[in-house]
């Protein structure tokens, strides 16, 4: 289904008097005032955001208890133990956490779980292995347990000690641990509940630092270790989705500066493999689809142990031989992915009742259990509704399955209300897993289903592409683009803007490009001003494009090519019209301002 371009209201007079009181150009102004940035107090406070705008860590329930547990554990040299997960948040989380308990001394172990031999989260026969390992051990889990209630339980019939960090969906039932750090615990007020699991990791060993100094400040050598821990703070919340707004914008925009300056050899070696070492600047957009998928690769494809051991190595043969292995375990992760895309479309095709329905369930037997989390995501883009992909073994009983949402459906919610034909489930509003019995698919899939259809109505909104401004592209100089890249980091929350430009004309013939032809290479001329435009995943524009008689309008991202010492701006394109197609705008205007102030 096309989407409808819907241009953002504002104010030309405004727009000018920010241009001129801030001198940035008119292009930024729009933007930030569009985006609700209307003073200059308030543009400014955005724009230059700082660390001290973290909250303070001991704000957060559960946290100064539980930073009490683990000082103590450090003094007394029992073993702690982080349980971590898979995922780049839980591997992130588990890295940072370990780095602050070995600089502080502490004896410290981590556990990361087989993502296809024991899924996610806790479970009870690891917590049996690591108390016969040491019974007086102290349990710390990032990223997972919150929902762990019977695993706990468990635990605490061990002997075990066990403090549970997470941010994920809370059920009706919290654990019985005997520390809960969570940002939205019932009764609580945390200024900011949309943390991920290595921020609440981050906040942890920040307060476990000022008390191993003088309780209010981290020592000198803390301190450096925690302005570099801010990038691994960073790629987790990249890597996990999460809104780039409040604290999540402040790790990640220091996080990136981090990464360049105070990376471990581990992640010097991953910046290198994957030609991103030598970039003095580095953006979410690098996070999200270089280092985080190689991370991810590993958990995948059932190794998340090595890429913790990258995260964690001092030294540097050994992080170049993991680095190299992790883009190996990429590459294969990619091959997988894009032949179970293909049998996803092929199922939904033999499916043609499918259509009508709210939601997708699809299931196959060859489809790979730590891969169906990304193409669930495709899936649901694709074909715009709530998707569950299962990986269904054919000598198994049972399969895993990950579920991505579409719209504002919450789909923890609507699993909560199928609950009844899974075997296990968890996650948020946006992403989940569960585990289902064979014979359970076929009611689960008309019970979902029917839940969508009846609490899901996909809206205009949900459709639309929002146009933050419309622009001449000869206005996109190398310094309104780099200006522009002061609203980052970008992500969901805080999206890269999106510009238009209409009557563009082809400077010559698209082209597709790269494996497979399956992106577009595209040059347009506008009033003079040729630009490249290329289009990931959309080589079959190359030939719709060419075949339209006259001119079309584009939307797009503006940002910097940076190549061997050269930089020109390069426009990412978003989708296009043949001109004097249905546009739908909201303001008085939808041309920017043309005298430059900045």
């Amino acid at each position: 289904m096309p989407k409808e371009w819907r241009f953002s209201p504002f104010d030309e007079a405004q727009v000018r008097r920010l241009a001129g009181g801030l001198n940035i150009s008119p292009v930024l102004a729009q933007i930030l005032t569009s985006r609700g940035f209307e003073s200059a107090d308030r543009a400014v406070a955005f724009l230059d955001s700082r660390l001290s705008e973290l909250h303070d860590p001991e704000r957060l329930p559960g946290i100064s208890r539980a930073a009490d547990l683990i000082v103590a554990a450090l003094g007394s040299g029992r073993l702690i133990t982080i349980y971590g997960d898979y995922d780049v948040d839980g591997v992130t989380a588990t890295s940072l956490l370990w780095h602050c308990l070995q600089l502080a001394g502490g004896k410290v172990e981590y556990y990361v779980p087989h993502r296809l031999d024991e899924g996610y989260g806790l479970n009870c026969e690891a917590l049996s292995k690591l108390h016969e390992r040491d019974p007086s051990m102290l349990v710390v889990t990032v990223d997972c347990g919150i929902s762990s209630v019977l695993e706990a339980q468990h635990a605490r019939q061990l002997g075990l000690e066990l403090i549970v960090t997470d941010h994920h969906q809370m059920g009706p039932e919290l654990p019985a641990a005997n520390c809960l750090v969570h940002p939205r615990l019932p009764g609580t007020d945390y200024p900011f509940g949309d943390l991920c699991g290595v921020g609440v990791a981050f906040k942890l060993a920040w307060a476990i630092c000022t008390r191993i100094g003088d309780g209010k400040k981290a020592t000198p050598r803390m301190r450096e270790f925690l302005l570099s821990a801010v990038g691994l703070a960073a790629i987790g919340t990249v890597a996990d989705v999460m809104p780039l707004l409040d604290e999540n914008r402040v790790l990640v925009r220091f996080g990136l500066k981090s990464l360049c300056e105070r990376s471990s050899p581990g992640l010097r070696a991953l910046l290198k493999a994957t030609g991103l070492a030598d970039r003095g600047i580095l953006e979410a957009d690098d996070i999200g689809f270089t280092i985080a998928p190689r991370i991810n690769a590993a958990g995948r494809l059932g190794q998340a142990r090595l890429a913790v051991e990258l995260l964690t190595t001092a030294n540097s043969e050994r992080a170049q031989m993991l680095a190299a292995y992790l883009e190996e375990q990429n590459k294969a992760r990619q091959t997988v992915e894009r032949k179970m895309l293909k049998q996803a479309k092929e199922l939904v095709t033999a499916h043609p009742e499918w259509a009508d329905q709210a939601a997708l369930v699809l299931e196959h037997a060859d489809w790979h259990a730590g891969v169906i989390g990304i193409v669930a995501s495709r899936v649901a883009e694709q074909y715009q509704k709530p998707a569950v992909l299962i990986a269904l073994p054919a000598t198994d009983q049972s399969g895993q399955g990950s579920a991505r949402t579409f719209g504002q459906f919450d789909l923890h919610a609507g699993l909560a209300v199928c609950a009844g034909d899974l075997l296990k489930f968890g996650g948020h509003r946006a992403a989940a897993g569960l585990r289902i019995d064979r014979a359970r698919i076929a009611s689960f899939r008309e019970a979902f289903c029917r839940h969508v259809s009846e609490n899901q109505q996909v809206t205009k909104e949900d459709l639309e592409l929002r146009i933050d401004a419309e622009v001449r592209l000869a206005d996109l100089t190398l310094k309104t683009v780099s200006e522009l890249d002061r609203l980052g980091p970008f992500g969901r929350g805080n999206p890269r803007p999106v510009l238009a430009s209409t009557k563009v004309e082809l400077a010559e013939r698209p082209r597709k490009m790269g494996e497979g032809e399956r992106h577009l290479d595209l040059r347009v001329r506008h009033y003079g001003k040729v630009m490249r435009a290329i289009a990931f995943g959309r080589g079959e524009w190359a030939d719709e494009i060419a075949a339209v008689q006259g001119p079309i309008s584009i939307s797009f991202a503006a940002g910097i090519n940076r190549f061997r010492g050269q930089e020109n701006v390069e426009l990412k394109l978003l989708d296009w019209q043949a001109e004097g197609a249905t546009r739908t705008q909201t303001g008085a205007s939808s041309a920017i301002p043309q005298n430059s102030s900045g």
